[in-house]
Formats: structure tokens, C-alpha cells, sequence
């Protein structure tokens, strides 16, 4: 008996070396963790339950029938964060450059498996030079069935991906069907063909930071929600993400203690919104000053900054934001911010999150490049996702509310349950001088007649009473009670039920 317990013992030696030390050091000297540093910083101390420990792969071919390594380059299993449970695979660069072999693949499908059936986040830590060369399709063939798993997951439950190296070619595309995306700065990137590849077919002579950096994929492309220092404070900040999400669609959002009074009075929000209705103000200290603690957790920062999106907490209940941001480009919608808020906005659907919809938007952004971009079409993604969206809806307009943006942004015309305007507020066509050019075009010589006219279309139609007066506003509130109303409003709504028509699957306006 204690031979085959010093075997064991030395078998699970060995796979914690996993590529060897002198291949640890080497990642190390990248300033980047192991698989196994980065799993042990993830979930609590002492959590983690390793599955498929020794499995290795079956490639008898160039060489590698001689070459096996415990664990195959990826280190899965379940463990928690903060006491809830979450399932984990993380790539082992220091084997075969965490090359995705059949086995390894397997390994993966096994844990994506187990979380969609116990109900579980799945949280994939990426470390990986692609698919192993040496095992040709069969390598293929494991990146979809892990492919086929993030479309079944998807939905169901949460999918964290973590880029801490290279992720490229296939590699890529099952990163990009997870709910979220962290990067780390300066070691990790994502591309579909590396820059030698890029110089060879299209003479581009890029670096692979310029082409799939953090850098580029957090600000120009959006595939990635946010990039981080290091390893380190890249898991930290994903234990934080974590503790906002339900584990599953088949439970509702986490509920944690909380010290910040729902009743709290806000006198300062009283002149958040500046008299000159051209002047800008950042619609974050507003968010910060309804969120429990003033905590907010932005995502997708760095992309498309004329709208906000991001978690916070009432009342100790996640609750996600979308927001106008009038600090860039007066708060607009254009292609950018409509395709960050759609998908925002359905992946709260899906999983239960009660929405905020803070409104201060002068309308779509004009211009041919818009227009030839396809505006119409993502500006519709917003639209859907709102519309075709049952859980608590709570909308809250502080200034401007123009035209189609109006409608987009949360009306109750697309099944707002509590729709709240700021006296401040502006709800109409378009603006008042705008507005008035056109109803007035034969007076437009007489600057005193348009300036009264102006005035007057501002008094009668650009003020929230009008829109209240038709029901279309549920209250006009004070700027500083605005987070006592809003908690009161989610906490009527707890139990809401609606359900949308019986259908295999909408068909978005992709």
C-alpha cells in the first residue's frame, strides 16, 4: 500500500511540474504566472478540485509517442469564489506550448459539460499557441466540440475567458463566444492570423501588440472587456466580476450585504445637469451616487465611452447600468455604442439582471460614414435587445431625450416598467432650435420671432410634462431622491413576471 501511495504521490509531483522548471521559469521571466498560480489565485485557498490529472494525449506520430506529459497542457477542474462555485480549465504554456491536443480538448468539453449541468460559471484561463501540428484534424475537431459547448452554455450559464498569452487562429473563436473577455497588458493577445502571416499576404508589417494587443482590442475592435497590469490584479478583478453574476439563468442575481441607506438624499444631484444644455457632465458621478458604496464595475471602458456599461449594486442586488455619457460626443448613439449596449442589455436579460437606463442622448450620430457603417441595422440591435428584454426595466431621463434615441433608450414604449424623468428633462423630435427652423422656415429672417418661437416649443413640447401628462413618464422627480426612487421601483418589481411569445430563437438584426 505505501508504494502505490508514494507512486500517487509522485505522479502528482511530476504533473505540477507540469513542463518542467526550467519551462516555469522561462514563463516567469515574462513576467507571467503558471497554470496552476493562476488557478490558485483565482478561487479561494484550499477550494480547488483537480479533474483528469493524468490524462495525456494519443498522438503517436513526429515523435511525440514518447513524449507525455500528465495533464496535457491544461489544468481543469471546480473550486469557488467567495464560497460560490464556479468550474475552471487553465492552458499550461509550459506543456507544448498549451497546444490544444484532442485530450486536451476533452478535458475542457468535461468541465463545460459538468457546469451546464450543476448550474455554474465557467471561468477559461487562456494560455495557448493554438492547435497541437503534431495531431492535425483530430486537434481541429476538439476546438469544436469546445466551440459547440460555449453556443450550448451560452445563456445558460456565465463565461468568464481570461487572455494571459497567446491566443490565435481558432484559438480565438471560443473567447469571443464567452460573455467576457479580460486581457492582460503587454503578454497577451488575440488574432486569427499572426503578424507574419498579415506581411506575407497583405505586405502589412504589423507587431502582434499593434495587431491583437490589449491595447487594440479593448479600445478599436471591442472583443475585449477590459486589460489589466498582470496576471495578478487580472484575477482579482475577475473574482470581483464573478461576485456580481448569478451562478446560472436558473437562479437570480446574487444578494450581498450592504451599509448604504436605499433612502439616501443626493442635494448635489440637484445641479449635476448644468444650465447651458450644450455643456457637458460625466453621467458617472450620478452612477456612483445611486450605486451602493458609490461601487461600479464599468465594462468595455476603453470602447465606444459616448455610452456606459457596467454592474453596480442596490439595495445589496446587482443591478446593470447602460448610460448616456454627455462627456463624449454629447452622449450619442452611433454603430459603437449600440453594438456595446445591445449585447450589454440581452446578456442581462438572459440571466435575470435588472436593467438602469440613465438618458441623456441628442439623438443618432449623422454622417455618411455612419450611414454607409450600417446604422440603421446596429442602432436596431439596441432597439431588440430592449424590446425583446423581460426583466425589471427602470429608466431614468436627465436631460435630453431626442427623436428615434428616445425611443431606443428604454422607453415605456418598449415595456419600461418605471420610467422617470428630472424636470430638467427634454423628451421631443428633436431639439428646440432644430425644431423650430422647420415648423417656422417662412419667419427665419426675423431672429426675434425665431428666438420666441424657440422659447416657446421648449416651454409647450421639450419639457418632461408633456410626456408625463400622456403617461409616457411615470413621475417628473427630484435630481436628489433619484436613488430612493429607483430602489423603491426594483423592489416592486422583485417579482415581475413576463414572457415573450413562443418562438424557436428571434432573429436579431445582426
Amino acid at each position: 500500500m505505501r508504494d502505490i501511495l508514494a507512486e500517487l504521490e509522485e505522479r502528482r509531483v511530476r504533473a505540477r511540474l507540469g513542463g518542467g522548471a526550467r519551462r516555469i521559469e522561462a514563463q516567469h521571466a515574462k513576467g507571467k504566472l503558471t497554470a496552476r498560480e493562476r488557478v490558485e489565485l483565482l478561487l479561494d485557498p484550499g477550494s480547488f478540485e483537480e479533474y483528469d490529472t493524468f490524462v495525456t494525449h494519443r498522438c503517436g506520430d513526429f515523435g511525440m509517442e514518447g513524449n507525455h506529459v500528465p495533464g496535457d497542457g491544461v489544468v481543469t477542474g471546480w473550486g469557488t469564489v467567495n464560497g460560490r462555485m464556479v468550474y475552471v480549465y487553465s492552458q499550461d504554456f509550459t506543456v507544448f506550448g498549451g497546444s490544444l491536443s484532442e485530450t486536451h480538448a476533452q478535458k475542457i468539453c468535461k468541465v463545460m459539460d459538468m457546469a451546464m449541468r450543476n448550474g455554474a460559471p465557467v471561468i477559461g484561463l487562456n494560455d495557448s499557441g493554438g492547435a497541437r501540428i503534431q495531431e492535425g484534424v483530430a486537434s481541429l475537431g476538439g476546438y469544436a466540440e469546445v466551440f459547440q459547448r460555449n453556443v450550448l452554455a451560452s445563456g445558460v450559464v456565465p463565461q468568464i475567458s481570461v487572455i494571459m498569452g497567446p491566443c490565435a487562429g481558432g484559438a480565438v473563436y471560443s473567447p469571443a463566444m464567452t460573455d467576457f473577455i479580460y486581457m492582460v497588458k503587454d503578454t497577451s493577445y488575440m488574432f486569427v492570423t499572426g503578424p507574419d502571416v498579415v506581411r506575407t499576404v497583405t505586405n502589412e508589417v504589423v507587431t502582434a501588440e499593434e495587431l491583437g494587443g490589449a491595447s487594440t482590442h479593448t479600445r478599436r475592435s471591442s472583443v475585449a472587456d477590459a486589460a489589466f497590469e498582470n496576471d495578478v490584479l487580472a484575477l482579482a478583478e475577475t473574482r470581483r466580476l464573478i461576485d456580481f453574476l448569478p451562478l446560472s439563468n436558473r437562479e437570480k442575481p446574487p444578494r450581498r450585504p450592504f451599509f448604504d441607506d436605499p433612502a439616501r438624499i443626493e442635494p448635489s444631484l440637484d445641479t449635476l445637469v448644468p444650465e447651458n444644455p450644450n455643456q457637458p457632465y460625466d453621467m458617472r458621478e450620478l452612477i456612483a451616487k445611486l450605486a451602493d458604496e458609490g461601487d461600479f464595475l464599468e465594462m468595455q471602458e476603453g470602447f465606444a465611452a459616448n455610452v456606459l456599461t457596467g454592474f453596480v449594486r442596490l439595495e445589496g442586488s446587482t443591478v446593470g447600468v447602460v448610460a448616456n455619457q454627455p462627456m463624449v460626443l454629447a452622449g450619442v448613439l452611433d454603430i459603437d455604442s449600440s453594438r456595446k449596449a445591445a449585447r450589454f442589455v440581452r446578456f442581462c436579460d438572459a440571466f435575470s439582471i435588472p436593467i438602469l437606463t440613465l438618458v441623456d442622448v441628442p439623438g443618432f450620430l449623422p454622417g455618411t460614414a455612419q450611414e454607409y457603417g450600417g446604422v440603421i441595422k446596429h442602432g436596431a440591435k439596441l432597439l431588440f435587445a430592449y424590446g425583446e428584454a423581460t426583466v425589471p426595466k427602470v429608466t431614468v431621463i436627465t436631460r435630453k431625450a431626442y427623436g428615434g434615441a428616445y425611443d431606443v433608450m428604454a422607453s415605456k414604449h418598449l415595456r419600461g416598467d418605471v420610467n422617470y424623468a428630472w424636470p430638467t428633462a427634454e423628451i421631443a423630435v428633436m431639439g428646440a432650435k432644430g425644431a423650430v427652423e422647420i415648423l417656422y422656415r417662412s419667419e427665419a429672417g426675423d431672429a426675434e420671432a425665431i428666438e420666441r418661437r424657440t422659447n416657446e416649443y421648449e416651454r409647450e413640447f421639450a419639457s418632461p410634462f408633456k410626456a408625463a401628462e400622456r403617461g409616457f413618464v411615470d413621475e417628473v422627480v427630484q435630481p436628489r431622491s433619484t436613488r430612493a426612487r429607483v430602489c423603491r421601483a426594483f423592489a416592486s418589481l422583485r417579482n415581475k413576471e413576463l414572457t415573450n411569445p413562443w418562438k424557436k430563437h428571434d432573429n436579431i438584426p445582426l
